[in-house]
C-alpha cells in the first residue's frame, strides 16, 4: 500500500479538512521561517566561537524545516549539509564522511530484506497461522490482542509503516466477519455503519501502536532506533551492539504491550465477546494461500541468514565470554551493516526458477525500499559529529544546563522523553529523534552526566507519536481506514503516551545498567 515509506508529504495522506488546513498553515509558516531564524540568529551578536555561531544557525533552520516540514524531510537535512558547505563551516570530505558509516549499509540491508517481505506476503502469512492457533479467533479480545502481537514481531525487523500497510487488509476482512455476526444477533441495527464499531478502533489502533512499540525492540525496527543509536556512538564513541540493544529494549517492549492492551480495552471496550465465522474466514483465506511459495521460504533463509549473523557475537559472548578471542573475533568482523548487506545479496541468489534466473526480488524491488530515510540519518550523523567537533555540543550542553537548572540524570532523563514525545506527534519519529537526542548529549556532557540512558530515552519517546493521524505514517494508514475517529484516536494515544513515558522514565535506566551499557 505505501512501498514501506517511513513518512509521507501532505499530498499522500488523508486528511480531514481541518487537518488539511492545520498542515498546510504548518508547512507554509515552516517555508519562510527556516531562512529567517538562520539569517536571524547569524546576524544577531552572539559571544560564541564564530564556526559555532553559524553553525547553531543552520541548524535551526533544519530544524525547522524538519518540524514544519515545508520539503521532505531529508531534502531539508540536505539543505543543511549543503549551507555548512558553502558558507566553510566544514570542509566537504570532513562533512560527508558520515555517509560511509555503517549503520548507513544496516538501513540498507534491512530495508532491502523488509521489501522481500513485503512482496512475497510474509505478514498475512503470519497473520493467519497465529490467528488459526486453537481458540483465538473465538474471542474479539483474542483477535485484537494476537494482531498486537503478530504487529509488535514484524515490525521489530520490518518498517513500521510496512507492516500496518501489510496487515490492514486482513484486519479489515475479520472486522467484516464480526460486524455481519454483530448484525445477525441483533446487536447493532440494520443500519449501522460498519466502520464506526468500538471493536474496529480497538484493532486499527492496536495495528497501529502495536507496530510502534514492536520496533523499539531492535535496533532496525525503526529508523529512528539507528537514528538515535548512532548518535549516541558519535558522540561517546562507544558502540551498542544488536544484542545490547534487544536486551535493553524487550522488558521495555512487553510491559509496553501489556500497558497497550489494557488501555485498549478499557477505552475502547469491544461490542461483543464471543465470535463465530471468523475461524471459518482464517481457514478459507489459509487454503487460499496454499503451500509456502519458493520466493516464500527463500526470503526467510536470508531473513533468518540476517538475524543469526547479527546475534552470533552475542552468543559467543555467553559461552566463552567477551574477553575471549572467538568473541573478539566473530564481533570484528560481523559488522551489522555488513552483515545486514550480506543477507540482503541473498535475495538476489537464491533462485525462485532457476531455468529462468529468476532470483527471489528483483533491483527494481530493491529501488523501492525507504532511500528517503536513509538521507535523513546521513544528514543527522552529519550534525552530531559537526556539533561535537566544532564545540557547539558542549557550549550548548553547558548553556541548557545553565538555563533549565537540571540537577541530575533522573531530570535529563525525564526532560528528553517529554520533550521527544512531544516533538513527534507534529512530526516524524526520526525527525524526533534527530532533533532531541544532540539536545540531550551535550546536556549530559555539560553536567558530568552518563548520556546513554537521556539518550535512548530520547530516541524511544520518538517512537510515541500516538494521538494525531498526522503523527506517524501508521496513525494515518489506520485513520485513513475509517475506522478510527479523530476524538478515540487523541484519547487512546494520550493516554498510551503518559503511560508510555513513565515506563520509559522508570524501566530504561534498569536496564542499561543490566545490560552494561555506558559508563
Amino acid at each position: 500500500m505505501l512501498g514501506g515509506k517511513t513518512f509521507r508529504s501532505l499530498s499522500e495522506q488523508t486528511l480531514s479538512p481541518k487537518e488539511e488546513r492545520f498542515e498546510r498553515a504548518r508547512q507554509t509558516t515552516g517555508l519562510f521561517l527556516a531562512p529567517a531564524a538562520a539569517v536571524t540568529f547569524a546576524l544577531l551578536p552572539v559571544p560564541m566561537d564564530p564556526t559555532q555561531h553559524l553553525l547553531a544557525a543552520i541548524l535551526l533552520g533544519v530544524i525547522i524545516l524538519w518540524i514544519c516540514e515545508p520539503v521532505p524531510l531529508p531534502v531539508g537535512g540536505l539543505l543543511g549539509v549543503a549551507a555548512i558547505v558553502v558558507l566553510g563551516v566544514a570542509p566537504v570530505r570532513e562533512v560527508l564522511a558520515p555517509f560511509g558509516s555503517s549503520t548507513i549499509f544496516t538501513f540498507i540491508g534491512a530495508f532491502i530484506l523488509a521489501q522481500a517481505m513485503l512482496k512475497h506476503g510474509i505478514a498475512q502469512r503470519l497473520a493467519f497461522a497465529v490467528l488459526a492457533l486453537p481458540g483465538v479467533a473465538k474471542s474479539t479480545y483474542r483477535v485484537v490482542v494476537a494482531f498486537g502481537v503478530i504487529t509488535c514481531m514484524l515490525s521489530a525487523f520490518v518498517s513500521n509503516t510496512a507492516t500496518v500497510a501489510m496487515l490492514m487488509p486482513t484486519a479489515l476482512g475479520i472486522l467484516t466477519v464480526i460486524a455481519q455476526l454483530m448484525q445477525n444477533r441483533g446487536i447493532v441495527k440494520a443500519d449501522f455503519d460498519p466502520l464506526r464499531l468500538r471493536v474496529g478502533a480497538a484493532l486499527m489502533l492496536m495495528l497501529a501502536y502495536g507496530a510502534s512499540v514492536g520496533g523499539l525492540l531492535t535496533p532496525v525496527g525503526s529508523p529512528a532506533n539507528l537514528v538515535g543509536r548512532g548518535l549516541i556512538e558519535e558522540a561517546t564513541g562507544e558502540r551498542i551492539s544488536f544484542a545490547q540493544w534487544a536486551v535493553v529494549a524487550a522488558p521495555l517492549c512487553l510491559a509496553m504491550f501489556v500497558v497497550l492492551a489494557a488501555t485498549m480495552f478499557l477505552l475502547n471496550k469491544p461490542e461483543i465477546r464471543h465470535l463465530e465465522g471468523v475461524d471459518a474466514f482464517v481457514r478459507e483465506r489459509r487454503a487460499t494461500q496454499g503451500r509456502m511459495t519458493r520466493a516464500e521460504v527463500n526470503t526467510l533463509v536470508a531473513f533468518g541468514f540476517t538475524v543469526t549473523l547479527w546475534l552470533l557475537p552475542a552468543f559467543a559472548g555467553l559461552v566463552a565470554g567477551t574477553g575471549s578471542e572467538l568473541y573478539a573475533f566473530l564481533d570484528d568482523r560481523l559488522d551489522e551493516g555488513i552483515v545486514a548487506v550480506l543477507g540482503a545479496s541473498l535475495l538476489f541468489i537464491l533462485p525462485t526458477n532457476w531455468k529462468e534466473r529468476r532470483a527471489t526480488l528483483t533491483w527494481s524491488d530493491a529501488a523501492r525500499i525507504d532511500w528517503g530515510t536513509i538521507l535523513l540519518f546521513g544528514t543527522g550523523i552529519i550534525f552530531g559529529s559537526l556539533l561535537a567537533a566544532t564545540g557547539l555540543a558542549e557550549t550548548i550542553g553547558a548553556t541548557a544546563s545553565a538555563a533549565l537548572g537540571f540537577t541530575g540524570a533522573l531530570a535529563i532523563t525525564v526532560f528528553a522523553t517529554v520533550l521527544a514525545i512531544v516533538i513527534s506527534e507534529t512530526t516524524s519519529n526520526t525527525a524526533s529523534a534527530a532533533v532531541v537526542v544532540p539536545i540531550v548529549i551535550p546536556l549530559c556532557t555539560a553536567m558530568g552526566v552518563d548520556p546513554f540512558v537521556p539518550a535512548l530515552a530520547a530516541t524511544f519517546a520518538a517512537s510515541f507519536g500516538f494521538m494525531l493521524p498526522v503523527s506517524t505514517p501508521q496513525n494515518a494508514i489506520v485513520y485513513g481506514s475509517g475506522t478510527v475517529p479523530i476524538t478515540r484516536m487523541v484519547r487512546t494515544g494520550l493516554v498510551f503516551d503518559v503511560l508510555g513515558a513513565i515506563l520509559i522514565i522508570a524501566i530504561l535506566p534498569v536496564m542499561v545498567a543490566a545490560a552494561g551499557i555506558g559508563a
